[in-house]
């Protein structure tokens, strides 16, 4: 998918993939890795336990059998 950078250096996340990850406004962290950058949505400091264990609460959309295979596909790319 390819996509413009302004002259203020604004980047357009297409909303089919905002909607895919669950991306809404805010603060993310940006990490630059040789030639390229990786946008990261900061992780949320709501832990909850369940079930003896600790667990970030999520709010966003419940993944799907094939939502989890394509993003173990897409981290070995």
């Amino acid at each position: 998918m390819r996509t413009t950078i302004d002259k203020a250096g604004r980047v357009v996340i297409p909303a089919v993939v905002r909607a895919r990850l669950g991306l809404v406004p805010g603060p993310v962290d940006i990490v630059i890795e040789g030639t390229g950058i990786r946008i990261e949505v900061p992780a949320p400091d709501n832990l909850v336990e369940r079930g003896g264990r600790m667990m970030i609460d999520a709010d966003g959309p419940a993944l799907s059998a094939d939502d989890i295979r394509e993003l173990r596909l897409a981290d070995q790319r």
